[in-house]
């Protein structure tokens, strides 16, 4: 399989990577967010993580139902490996929580959630680098699809990674850190997102492939993430006010995922000579012409494959 890229391509997947780049960066900044755990008593910050959580578990329902499953489908050839590749996010997720305690809490001060001795602080940093280097893959891998199904899932990790972050700085602060230390060992951590992109944009420039098999992946995860990990922290209020305040917040998040995939369509037709032509987007046009010896891939962003 050859790829042939002119120079316009070049300056696309140049975007990509500064796009990529700049979003992983964006989620290891939040890392700092974990000052909010001192600018603000318990009581308001548990308000604020109430809300974000809830919003949080919208746009990542949102972002795995409305744009990266679709997209999926649309990309892998064989609908139930796209299927089983979601479960493989599903089930991915579930063993690195249960065999190598890849811990989400967004508990400020529940006690039993605390680590009490620095060996087991380091600990955390080690799973919550791992966690952030996974978020940079996925990052990436979005960015290499679309700017829509970039920007939705760089947008669902970043609601996602506040109230963690804040709830990892707190773990650091109950583990023995000075507040300086955690803030810059926390912020350490959270820049293995930039490695996770930085590793997925080469595999990803080394073979296209990877990038369409990892958003079913990522999929899973984030049904996963929202529906066993968010969704409890939820539960635990049970005063009436604050569910409609919730059910508001999922809806937000919905709907922002909503308006984004809006964005983002395909479309497939065939001109008089039997061509297909593919629609990827509001903007590029994509010709598909098949010989015996010759499969030429050619659309209006000017780039070109011949296979």
């Amino acid at each position: 399989m050859q790829f042939t890229y002119n120079n316009s391509i070049q300056i696309i997947m140049s975007d990509v990577w500064v796009y990529a780049i700049a979003s992983t960066i964006l989620i290891s900044i939040l890392s700092f967010s974990g000052v909010l755990f001192l600018a603000f008593q318990q009581k308001v910050l548990r308000q604020i993580i109430f809300v974000l959580i809830s919003f949080a578990v919208g746009a990542l329902f949102g972002n795995a139902f409305f744009i990266l499953i679709p997209e999926s489908f649309h990309n892998i050839p064989d609908a139930k490996l796209a299927g089983i590749l979601v479960v493989t996010g599903l089930l991915l997720m579930f063993i690195l929580e249960k065999f190598i305690h890849w811990r989400h809490n967004h508990n400020i001060d529940d006690e039993d959630n605390t680590h009490k001795h620095a060996p087991l602080g380091y600990i955390s940093l080690i799973t919550d680098g791992l966690h952030n280097f996974t978020d940079g893959v996925l990052i990436a891998a979005a960015w290499m699809v679309s700017p829509e199904v970039g920007i939705a899932t760089t947008t669902a990790v970043l609601l996602h990674e506040i109230p963690q972050e804040i709830s990892d700085f707190g773990v650091l602060i109950h583990a023995g850190f000075s507040r300086k230390k955690a803030l810059m060992l926390n912020f350490f951590s959270a820049c293995a997102a930039i490695l996770g992109g930085v590793f997925m944009l080469i595999l990803g420039h080394i073979t296209e492939v990877a990038t369409y098999y990892i958003l079913p992946v990522a999929a899973g995860g984030f049904i996963y993430l929202a529906g066993t990990d968010l969704l409890p922290e939820l539960h635990r209020e049970k005063s009436n006010q604050k569910n409609i305040i919730q059910f508001a917040a999922i809806h937000a998040g919905l709907l922002l995922m909503h308006f984004i995939s809006l964005n983002h369509s395909h479309d497939h037709q065939e001109d008089a000579s039997g061509q297909e032509t593919h629609i990827h987007g509001p903007s590029c046009e994509h010709e598909v012409s098949d010989t015996t010896d010759i499969h030429q891939h050619t659309d209006s962003c000017d780039h070109n494959h011949v296979h």
